[in-house]
């Protein structure tokens, strides 16, 4: 099963909050979920971001890819360099 980190969206018309999530990619948008992972709202100034680092670091450790916007909002918060920097640890000790 291939499994996406990505936003489902939430809130009123024109007024957009958006809950991450891990899916299933062949889910729907607002489908079924596995896990929430955190939220979203770009509609504040500045936007608001909640997110479970530790969750969204399993899920990169599975193997779950994130859509783009994902892959920015946990970049900004500094998750996708944990992930690398992980990644390489183990790599080095490996060798």
């Amino acid at each position: 099963m291939a499994v996406k980190i990505r936003l489902k969206r939430m809130g009123a018309k024109r007024n957009p909050f958006y809950r991450i999530v891990a899916a299933d990619a062949r889910a729907p948008r607002d489908g079924r979920i596995i896990e929430k992972i955190g939220t979203y709202n770009p509609t504040t100034q500045p936007e608001t971001i909640e997110l479970d680092e530790e969750l969204a670091l399993k899920w990169l450790k599975d193997g779950a890819q994130p859509t783009d916007t994902v892959r920015d909002i946990l970049s900004r918060q500094g998750v996708m360099k944990k992930h690398h920097e992980s990644k390489l640890e183990a790599k080095s000790a490996n060798k």
